[in-house]
């Protein structure tokens, strides 16, 4: 089972999921995705395993989020996705990835249903 964690050490749902985790004896993949930034491609792929569009995945109460003008409902889904490589704090954290399935760590617990 090759599991990865989009993680932030600083947010503490990322930190219980990721210690949620290794209580069950799994040592993710972890990717500090503020550092190691996503490319559009990856987000393309890890949006087709939440099974979300892009502005679902969208952090709206962060000051880059009014800044880039994403709160426009005319925004086209490659912009959007666009403006999380440029602004990567705007991802919705944690999330975990388990091949082809993955959930947001929000509550931690959710993400128990792809690693059973």
């Amino acid at each position: 089972m090759s599991i990865t964690i989009y993680h932030n050490p600083r947010c503490s749902k990322s930190r219980e999921t990721l210690k949620l985790l290794q209580e069950r004896g799994i040592e993710p993949e972890i990717r500090e995705y503020l550092k190691d930034v996503p490319s559009a491609n990856e987000l393309k792929s890890v949006l087709a395993a939440l099974a979300i569009a892009p502005r679902d995945l969208l952090r709206t109460k962060e000051a880059e989020y009014k800044e880039a003008g994403l709160d426009n409902p005319d925004l086209d889904d490659d912009a959007i996705i666009q403006a999380m490589t440029e602004y990567p704090r705007l991802i919705e954290r944690p999330i975990v990835i388990n091949g082809e399935t993955a959930r947001i760590g929000r509550p931690p617990e959710s993400v128990l249903e792809i690693i059973a």
